[in-house]
């Protein structure tokens, strides 16, 4: 496929943080700080539909705009794990017809350490003969890269082949830290970038003290790094997979400061105003910490009303958005009671029109 020029990649950055800048401008916001991606490589997750032609078998995508799909042999987005993968994995499924038969996705979860997960999605039930072929796959791909793993899916059905997960190692300012990244669950997908981003968020919080809450943390990706700062950190999360896996974070970074509850950000709201209890919180006393500072980390869709208005009791938000429009409305009640010190554009997917932002905002006066 056609790789972009640097020119390209430049204006079409230039034209995000222009936008960027023009929905932030009502709230008074410093020009913000912009880092950029790579613009080949960058992708640690890829996922493709497979087009079965007589013996030949390869990648397809589909053009967005006409829906008319197209052959896909490399894959210049994703990393080169990936891009790697997908020439030596067609080579080894073609010959085979149990790994091969109504096989019509491939998901690939790379990480910067080499580790990846493969999964194979099928139209039929997975039998005995495929984990046995799938078994035969793994150890002949496990020749060429380090730490593979094969998941194979079905409808009702999951069926591993070493692992769900890679062990990611992020390299941040001069720590490196160790996540666990399950297929399937939420990952920020530009691991470069996610790096600068960590970086930017311990920068904002270098000044502040005290204890630190974040909602929506996911596999810990900021509680973590953010741990070495505040004397305590809670993080919630909904999504169990996700829960899991930063327990086993915590542990695997030597944290003793860190603790994950399985709480949506609306039922943590509830449990903060005394409102309701909850099994998952027995053992933590919310009134014992001292929270100065709440990072969020929201769907598209922004914060609910119940959520803005409980952050805004904190004297400090960390604010990271995949959606500005929605960022921006948010912005809009919480720059009633606090003003944007720090703003920042994370270029997370280059050559597309998604933006991911950043605000550090303070209590005013």
């Amino acid at each position: 496929m056609t790789v972009p020029g640097h020119q390209e990649y430049q204006t079409q950055l230039d034209e995000k943080v222009s936008r960027l800048t023009q929905l932030l401008s009502p709230f008074s916001a410093p020009a913000p700080s912009v880092f950029a991606s790579a613009p080949v490589h960058y992708r640690m997750r890829a996922e493709f539909r497979v087009w079965h032609e007589g013996d030949d078998l390869y990648h397809i995508m589909f053009n967005q705009e006409t829906k008319e799909k197209y052959r896909v042999d490399q894959f210049a987005p994703a990393s080169k794990t990936i891009n790697d993968a997908m020439t030596a994995l067609l080579e080894k499924v073609k010959p085979s017809d149990v790994l091969r038969k109504k096989l019509f996705q491939i998901d690939y979860l790379s990480a910067l350490s080499g580790e990846l997960v493969i999964s194979l999605l099928y139209h039929r039930q997975l039998d005995d003969a495929w984990e046995a072929e799938a078994t035969k796959l793994r150890e002949a791909l496990q020749l060429q890269f380090p730490t593979v793993n094969i998941i194979g899916r079905a409808r009702k059905q999951k069926r591993v082949i070493g692992g769900d997960f890679v062990i990611e190692r992020l390299p941040v300012n001069s720590h490196t830290f160790v996540f666990k990244h399950i297929e399937n669950s939420f990952t920020q997908p530009n691991a470069d970038v996610n790096c600068k981003m960590i970086e930017w968020a311990l920068n904002c919080v270098a000044p502040l003290k005290g204890d630190l809450l974040e909602m929506y943390c996911g596999a810990g990706n900021f509680s973590i790094p953010l741990a070495l700062h505040f004397d305590n950190v809670i993080g919630t999360e909904i999504a169990k997979p996700s829960v899991q896996a930063a327990q086993y974070n915590i542990e695997k970074n030597n944290l003793d400061n860190v603790k994950i509850v399985r709480l949506a950000a609306e039922e943590f709201t509830e449990a903060m105003k005394g409102e309701r209890t909850f099994s998952r919180l027995e053992g933590i006393d919310l009134s014992a910490y001292n929270f100065t500072t709440v990072l969020v980390d929201p769907p598209r869709a922004g914060l609910d009303l119940d959520s803005l208005k409980m952050i805004q009791d904190y004297e400090n938000i960390i604010y990271i958005s995949c959606n500005p429009e929605t960022l921006a409305e948010n912005l809009t009640q919480l720059c009633e009671t606090h003003d944007i010190a720090e703003s920042a554009l994370f270029d997370q997917f280059p050559f597309t029109h998604h933006i991911e932002a950043g605000v550090l905002l303070t209590r005013k006066g």
